[in-house]
């Protein structure tokens, strides 16, 4: 290789990507797709209805508060936005869509929006 060459290359910067981050959330939010949202569909859809699991106001919205509670909403709320909001960007891109930039913030500011909205609830208690 020629010094020219060398001295070329090693002058280049690497741009640094912030999908790690992205995929990430996606996988996360896959993961709690598949575990507990059929967990809390046959919870909250099918056990407490037909009576087979008894559960006062205060015991939910105690449990709810919890840290437990937290971590319910970010399983079954926040991470599966974030897997939503990157296949709706992928998506676009698939369709050719050719705003990058934007698609992205309004993917990604849509699923941090209803992030900080369940946070919001969790916090007002």
């Amino acid at each position: 290789m020629k010094p020219e060459t060398q001295q070329t290359t090693a002058a280049k910067t690497i741009k640094r990507s912030d999908e790690p981050i992205w995929w990430a959330l996606f996988s996360g939010g896959g993961i709690c797709f598949a575990m507990f949202i059929p967990a809390a569909v046959l919870f909250f859809g099918l056990f407490l209805p037909l009576g087979l699991i008894e559960i006062s106001y205060q015991q939910a919205h105690a449990g709810l508060v919890s840290f437990w509670g937290l971590v319910f909403i970010g399983a079954c709320i926040v991470l599966p936005a974030f897997h939503a909001a990157h296949r709706i960007r992928h998506g676009l891109h698939d369709l050719k869509v050719r705003q990058h930039g934007l698609v992205k913030v309004l993917s990604y500011g849509a699923a941090t929006l209803l992030s900080l909205f369940s946070l919001g609830i969790w916090l007002w208690g």
